[in-house]
């Protein structure tokens, strides 16, 4: 007989959103997402030469509330980062776009 978890269980569809989120982040956020989950003795990471395979159905609710904060972190991270760099390269445009076209022509002091 199985026993069933006291704690709520999480959705096909949504352990599905979380291994596709997972599977588009960059390496060394992927290597950090291993680093959260081997710090619970309970998970079983299956690691082979393609790479760690986790199933997620059978993480702990909290391990899988980590997971989502730590995506969550990642995404706003990239926003932010997305902003920023938009940000710059319209102060590099409006700044200094204007001294090149200044200064495309003839050297004044040539």
């Amino acid at each position: 007989m199985l026993a069933k978890s006291s704690s709520p269980s999480y959705e096909s569809n949504e352990l599905n959103s979380i291994r596709e989120k997972i599977e588009s982040m960059p390496k060394f956020n992927q290597v950090e997402i291993l680093r959260i989950l081997s710090k619970d003795e309970t998970v079983i990471l299956n690691e082979n030469k393609y790479g760690t395979f986790v199933n997620l159905t059978e993480l702990p609710c909290a391990m899988v509330d980590n997971l989502k904060t730590y995506i969550n972190y990642v995404t706003a991270q990239e926003v932010n980062l997305n902003f920023l760099e938009k940000q710059k390269e319209e102060f590099k445009n409006i700044y200094f776009a204007k001294d090149n076209k200044d200064n495309s022509g003839k050297n004044k002091y040539a």
